[in-house]
């Protein structure tokens, strides 16, 4: 039998992808009896239950009034460094390079020169850290030199692994392993049966016969297109009465309403702001829309179709990866609001057509991204990275 493992898994708390793969990953490993230390500013947002191998660490980033920014990536080296101290780890995994790899790559840096074993460090990339952020030039020196020097780097698409590769420089010859995200197919699951009366009661009420209910959930960062959406619905609505329920939140909030109310479509809008959770929604919507510039993988999208939601979206980085085009959804040539409109209403217009692609939806996301062989795929990765490591410091 082989032994438990301590791990310290390091992310951010908000409802982005990276959040969200990290806490169901600690999860997950925590309850196959392995020792987790979750690291993070504040308790993730998603919602999960308690667990007993599972212990969070707040990285506290106190106040100083010489510093404009707050010294966040100091605050979770050092946290990194005091676990390791007390409770000991076997492998630090970084969830978002920025800055997170360097705060691992400086918390091995002092473990070592304090005469302790540190960790192996794995890195995961997830998208921006790695097109946006980690490749401006503000920040590519640095995090290309961390994620280089990782024990063990993480991509969930090919399209990232291409992308890790041309944007950071990480050389032919250093592995980049694709393990692709997850979902727990038992809750996002699709809803147990029609229920018309929990339907009113969710979106208030249809607004006429054959209404469409399409939903939406990111971080609304400008990289999503949040504002696009309301053209989507506009077109939507000139050939069938159609609402729009988003959850989330984030700096084009207000453009998307603004350009909702220019396009006359406020009043069939529904912003929910950020909610840990929202499964009935979704279980109640007749599609998913994604609208993004760009997508390593679609963490939202493969919930949806878990859920038996088909999803609509722009053919984009690695959504092709998680969306079977005209099986599982539509995928579109980017970026033109009415091509996606026009997928939709085509496939709204004929239930059995879009039934069909709930019933594949659904069972993609079971048989390709479920989380135990996910989590199998973790777990056997985690044990080769510190093989490689043992191997490598006994010569």
């Amino acid at each position: 039998m082989t032994s438990p493992l301590a791990i310290g898994i390091v992310c951010f708390p908000s409802l982005g992808g990276s959040g969200v793969v990290a806490s169901e990953l600690a999860l997950g490993m925590a309850r196959r009896g392995h020792r987790i230390h979750l690291i993070a500013s504040s308790r993730p947002s998603r919602e999960l239950p308690p667990c007993a191998g599972e212990t969070f660490h707040e990285v506290r980033v106190p106040p100083y009034p010489v510093f404009e920014h707050a010294p966040y990536t100091l605050a979770v080296a050092s946290t990194i460094v005091d676990i390791a101290r007390t409770h000991g780890l076997d492998l630090v995994q970084v969830h978002y390079a920025v800055p997170h790899a360097t705060s691992a790559l400086l918390a091995r840096q002092v473990l070592e020169a304090g005469g302790a074993r540190a960790p192996a460090l794995v890195a995961s990339l997830h998208g921006t850290d790695v097109t946006r952020v980690g490749s401006d030039p503000a920040y590519r020196p640095v995090t290309a030199h961390a994620v280089a020097a990782a024990d063990g780097i993480t991509v969930p698409s090919d399209f990232l692994r291409r992308e890790a590769r041309r944007c950071l420089g990480i050389p032919e010859g250093q592995p980049i392993d694709v393990l692709p995200n997850f979902v727990d197919t038992e809750h996002y699951a699709p809803a147990p049966a029609p229920d018309p009366a929990r339907l009113a009661a969710l979106f208030a009420g249809p607004e006429a016969p054959g209404t469409a209910y399409l939903f939406h959930v990111s971080n609304f960062r400008e990289v999503k297109r949040v504002p696009e959406l309301m053209e989507v619905l506009a077109h939507v609505r000139r050939e069938r009465p159609a609402r729009l329920v988003l959850v989330g939140d984030g700096p084009t909030r207000g453009a998307a309403v603004e350009r909702a109310d220019a396009l006359g479509v406020s009043d069939a809008v529904a912003f929910l702001g950020r909610r840990a959770e929202f499964i009935e929604y979704l279980q109640h919507a007749d599609a998913f829309v994604l609208p993004s510039e760009t997508e390593s993988f679609g963490v939202a999208a493969l919930e949806a179709q878990s859920a038996g939601v088909p999803v609509f979206a722009f053919r984009v980085g690695g959504i092709p990866e998680v969306i079977v085009d005209g099986a599982t959804g539509c995928l579109v040539e980017p970026h033109d609001p009415e091509r996606l409109a026009r997928a939709l209403i085509e496939v709204l217009g004929d239930p059995a057509r879009r039934a069909a692609m709930g019933g594949a939806a659904r069972a993609h996301a079971v048989a390709h991204f479920a989380e135990p062989a996910a989590f199998d795929r973790y777990e056997a990765f985690f044990r080769r990275v510190l093989e490689r490591r043992r191997s490598r410091d006994s010569r």
